[in-house]
């Protein structure tokens, strides 16, 4: 947002006030200053009056012109196609030095001797008005002949640029800028009266009519006037648009931008005759299909309010009736029928409905046409039709005590209320509650912690003590918290014992995934990034592989890889997992090993997982597990629960792989009871191998919950440990387990030992096993 001091200044009285100061206030209440910069006139530039021009002898395209300063009379040579006897212009005279360096010295061009310059405002530092020389006229103050232009405070400004954020669209405007600074220093606006204008020219009867279908969150008047002969906006209009980057072309289109960007009121102007033929237009207003609201007259679309313009009906400085709209649309309105419909294209308006244009319509009309009733090219005002907006204000209570909490500090009752009336925002009290009733144009309060963030931002951030903080927070230990520590646990685990991470897609290959037997996801991707990654992934396991096989083709002997993340079952229902691989050898070779290290083996793998999430049992699948190996496949289970599978990969062939095991486990399954202490033995440990004769088709889990249910004291451990066939054990193998005894309080004895194997033996022989 441009303005200038001066432009503001006709909003609120800055006279006294420093500009240092201003730019600090602006910055304090939230206005964040982005640029700062100071532009005058140099010295020696003064008013002239062209007394005649004559065409150059010499040249088609120089003027020879008599020059009046009031002190003396210069022959200026200029080349400025609009230079015309009778006009007041900036001359610089002898001496003077402009600002692109240039000294002004005695000369002649083509022959004739030339004493000056007649500058144009780029010429003098100020932006581009006009193609030629600068015309002077008395809205810069009255003109005296060899007056340094400098003097006028229109060649003597200062341009603020301010950085607004997009809730601010109340401050799109000088107006909006100056309520603002009126609050935060303690200034009362200037009081505009403008008087009813529009009102008080209605002579000649209505030619407007306008209707709404429904009731509509927005605001409408319209206004018609005459334009007789061509007009042109004065000069300090033009340098303050042109400060602002909005000068045009046009006179009509000037006059209204200027008048917007001075009040924040969004103003349209259509041409009467390319609307209608007829004497009396009928506007009508109907909400579209997003919720913006179109102007229509019959059946002809004559632009939707705060967004766009058909250019077919717009008035420009050549028309002769214009119909001049002001229009507030409840922002929202316009954003959501902007997001919801691309092809709706905006326009210059688009930047202020969208944030919050100013609601008071008439604050914008009654501006436009006090420059207008003096004006003897505008002899004709007419027709005074209005929708005005019945919503309801927004209403925010709140208290005192709970404004000093979100502050941190006390803040007086009457300096809240002080505050925000100050703001134009109405306040009432009822004991100790506060109810605030929220103008239209702050689209951006909705609540008492944005009434807290204006008390704050007006009395100063810097001027609220700074205390120490004091840490009153609940106990975050949640579920939440808890699986995220856990989850960390494993990873640094599995670091640690050689495991890297990997991080992949929660997309897959879906023929990849139905090879290894995965039903796929119900939920269907519409926008897959490609076709190698077209569905949730059901497992992290097919991942790992790919990862596995890259990392074999780049020479890695020993692959140990994991990952944790999400998948999704068949219906599409997430779960954390932890997935593990190890591929090749156990290790790299190296000396240590004699570079000929041993490949990974179902023992070697189990035992890195066990020593990952602790001890757990392996237990043969009801159903089996289709890409896994038949002989080497297995359920995890973790205190009587299942948490997972652990097996060798069944495809390693069809992958490109070596030797690979692999383990996936459901992260919420897993257990992470606290670690307790036990009691541990002293006395020597005593241990005994058997080997007994076991046919194939029994499995060690029935041995093991047979030896269990003896519930032997002493009896610390037991595991095989060898197992041995040859030809005379056709139907049976041997088997060696290795018994360890030990007792917390004393040495056990031979006796004691062998009475305990007795009992095993026993136990042995009613499964139907013999010693070898």
């Amino acid at each position: 947002m441009i303005i200038t001091r001066n432009w503001l200044n006709e909003w609120i009285d800055i006279t006294e006030i420093s500009t240092d100061k201003i730019l600090k206030a602006l910055n304090s209440i939230g206005l964040e200053v982005d640029s700062y910069k100071k532009f005058s006139v140099a010295d020696k530039v003064v008013i002239g009056y062209v007394k005649s021009k004559k065409a150059h002898e010499n040249s088609d395209h120089l003027s020879v012109c008599e020059v009046d300063t009031g002190s003396q009379s210069l022959q200026i040579v200029c080349g400025a196609k609009n230079v015309e006897s009778g006009q007041f212009v900036a001359v610089s005279l002898i001496g003077a030095v402009l600002p692109n360096g240039l000294t002004i010295k005695p000369a002649k061009l083509r022959g004739v001797e030339s004493n000056g310059m007649i500058c144009s405002s780029s010429e003098l530092g100020f932006p581009k008005l006009n193609d030629g020389i600068m015309v002077l006229d008395d809205s810069i103050g009255e003109l005296v002949l060899g007056r340094n232009l400098n003097e006028y405070l229109a060649f003597n400004d200062e341009l603020i640029d301010i950085d607004l954020t997009p809730n601010r669209g109340d401050c799109l405007s000088i107006y909006g800028i100056a309520r603002d600074l009126s609050a935060a220093l303690n200034i009362p606006l200037k009081n505009k009266n403008f008087t009813e204008e529009a009102e008080k020219l209605l002579g000649i009867g209505r030619i407007l009519s306008v209707h709404a279908d429904e009731k509509i969150d927005a605001s409408f008047i319209y206004r018609a006037f005459e334009i007789k002969n061509r007009f042109d906006i004065t000069l300090t209009h033009k340098l303050r648009l042109a400060f602002a980057e909005i000068l045009s072309n046009d006179t009509l289109v000037n006059l209204l931008n200027y008048t917007t960007h001075s009040t924040g009121v969004l103003l349209r102007a259509y041409d009467f005759n390319k609307i209608t033929n007829k004497d009396k237009i009928s506007i009508d207003i109907k909400k579209q299909e997003n919720g913006e609201l179109a102007v229509f007259c019959d059946d002809k679309l004559l632009g939707i309010a705060g967004i766009n313009q058909n250019s077919d009906f717009k008035a420009n400085k050549d028309s002769k009736i214009c119909i001049v709209e002001a229009n507030y649309t409840n922002p929202q309105i316009i954003a959501e029928a902007l997001g919801e419909n691309r092809k709706l294209k905006g326009d210059e308006h688009t930047y202020r409905s969208t944030r919050g244009s100013e609601p008071n319509l008439i604050l914008g009309l009654n501006l436009l046409f006090s420059f207008l009733k003096n004006k003897d090219e505008f002899a004709l005002f007419a027709g005074a039709q209005q929708i005005l907006n019945t919503k309801e204000p927004k209403i925010v209570s709140f208290t005192n005590a709970e404004i000093d909490e979100m502050i941190g500090t006390k803040i007086e009752k009457n300096q809240i209320l002080k505050i925000l009336k100050s703001l134009g925002i109405d306040v009432n009290m009822d004991n100790e509650l506060i109810t605030a009733t929220i103008p239209t144009f702050r689209h951006d309060i909705s609540n008492s912690h944005d009434i807290c963030e204006e008390i704050v931002r007006i009395i100063g951030i810097d001027n609220i003590a700074s205390k120490p903080l004091v840490f009153a927070e609940n106990c975050r230990f949640n579920e939440t918290f808890f699986d995220y520590e856990n989850a960390k646990k494993i990873r640094y685990k599995s670091a640690n014992i050689g495991f890297f991470e990997c991080v992949h897609y929660i997309f897959d290959n879906e023929e990849e995934l139905k090879n290894l037997g995965f039903v796929p996801c119900e939920v269907k991707i519409l926008n897959p990034i490609n076709a190698e990654l077209s569905v949730l992934r059901p497992t992290l396991i097919n991942h790992l592989l790919n990862s596995s096989n890259l990392n074999l083709r780049n020479s890695k002997k020993s692959i140990k890889l994991f990952e944790f993340g999400k998948i999704f079952d068949e219906k599409g229902v997430e779960k954390d997992c932890f997935g593990f691989i190890a591929s090749g050898l156990k290790n790299e070779p190296s000396l240590l090993n004699s570079a000929k290290p041993e490949n990974v083996d179902f023992l070697y793998f189990a035992s890195l997982i066990q020593n990952i999430i602790g001890k757990f049992s392996c237990v043969l699948p009801d159903k089996n597990i289709k890409f896994l190996n038949d002989f080497e496949q297995a359920e995890i289970w973790q205190n009587g629960v299942k948490v997972g599978i652990i097996g060798r990969f069944k495809f390693e062939n069809e992958r490109d792989l070596a030797k690979t095991y692999v383990c996936e486990m459901d992260f919420k399954a897993l257990k992470f009871n606290e670690i307790n202490a036990k009691n541990y033995s002293k006395f020597p440990s005593i241990s005994r191998d058997l080997s007994v004769v076991v046919p194939n088709n029994m499995r060690f889990e029935v041995i093991k919950n047979a030896l269990n249910n003896l519930q032997i004291s002493d009896l610390k451990e037991f595991l095989p440990v060898d197992i041995y066939k040859d030809e005379n054990l056709k139907d049976s193998y041997s088997l060696t387990i290795k018994f360890i005894f030990q007792n917390l309080e004393k040495t056990l004895e031979d006796e004691q030992i062998e009475a305990k194997i007795t009992q095993i033996l026993k136990a042995l022989n009613n499964l139907g096993l013999n010693l070898r």
